[in-house]
């Protein structure tokens, strides 16, 4: 493992949770990917000057324990494996007692800034991926989440399927600019950031009634793993859409899936798949929904989508 990033959570960076927002991780991670390009001998690839950059396109990141405001937080990485044009990387956030907070798994592409296509590593990286490359650590594989699962191929994924499983669209905007990368496209965080931002126009009430069913506590959530596949990255302007339906219930989690769309083109932007939990905010427990509500949760986000 080397060392990629150390820092601390603002309060600024926390949602309405109280524990850190999920694309505040997510740039956490790509800031450590930064500091792992410098590892493998690459130029800045996260400068607008640079021939070739680094790219998530397949993403699973296992939440393990929740950052809150204060804490100090360190990132370690290593490499999994590596392809001509491609590697898998492993990210671990860590606590200061050295518990993680959250692991990433990024299929990384190296693609040049031109074209935005793959894109050979050089000797020099090659030798770096080598040296560095150990194996995923047990403790923190992932659990419910296949991240090796082959998902639906681009032209499965349609405004028409969305219309037969009869989910809803849960949010909606445009790519401000501030949201751009050096190279003109939408930055790897503000994905997970858009469907955090959306869900609550799905759940909210839900989770308020499912405190009610709880002796009135306050009741939120917390995601426990996710998987995202980047099948295009937008630009400045370009609309998305946000669908989502139900994964499936297995005890106190319920599964998601997320269809970030490009309404203009009818081809997805973006694909995920996130497990979550009902959580008392007062205990910081998992809850387990009543089975009557988990009914009505169907009903909210019908099921029929993958990832």
């Amino acid at each position: 493992m080397i060392e990629l990033w150390r820092g601390s959570c603002n309060q600024w960076d926390c949602d309405e949770m109280g524990h850190m927002n999920v694309r505040v991780y997510a740039e956490k991670q790509m800031e450590g990917l930064a500091a792992f390009s410098a590892a493998l001998g690459l130029p800045n690839p996260f400068s607008p000057r640079a021939a070739s950059t680094l790219r998530p396109v397949d993403q699973h990141i296992r939440f393990i324990a929740e950052v809150l405001p204060g804490k100090p937080v360190s990132m370690q990485g290593c490499v999994l494996s590596a392809t001509d044009t491609e590697a898998v990387l492993y990210q671990a956030l860590l606590h200061a007692d050295g518990r993680p907070a959250a692991v990433f798994r990024t299929r990384v592409s190296h693609i040049d800034t031109a074209e935005f296509e793959p894109f050979p590593w050089p000797k020099r990286a090659r030798d770096k991926l080598s040296a560095l490359t150990a194996p995923h650590p047990a403790e923190t594989a992932p659990r419910s989440i296949d991240p090796d699962a082959s998902g639906l191929a681009v032209h499965d994924i349609t405004y028409e399927r969305l219309k037969a499983c009869g989910v809803r669209q849960i949010g909606k905007g445009a790519v401000p600019v501030q949201h751009l990368d050096a190279h003109g496209l939408m930055s790897a965080p503000w994905f997970i950031g858009r469907v955090s931002d959306s869900v609550p126009n799905l759940l909210y009430e839900w989770r308020n009634r499912v405190g009610q069913r709880q002796d009135g506590r306050r009741m939120g959530a917390a995601v426990l793993e996710y998987r995202l596949r980047y099948h295009r990255y937008p630009g400045a302007g370009d609309l998305m859409e946000v669908y989502s339906g139900l994964g499936g219930v297995d005890g106190k989690t319920h599964s998601l899936i997320h269809w970030i769309m490009d309404p203009a083109t009818g081809l997805p932007w973006a694909t995920a798949q996130a497990t979550a939990i009902s959580l008392d905010l007062d205990a910081r427990k998992a809850v387990a929904a009543p089975p009557e509500m988990l009914a009505e949760l169907e009903r909210l986000a019908p099921r029929g989508l993958s990832i």
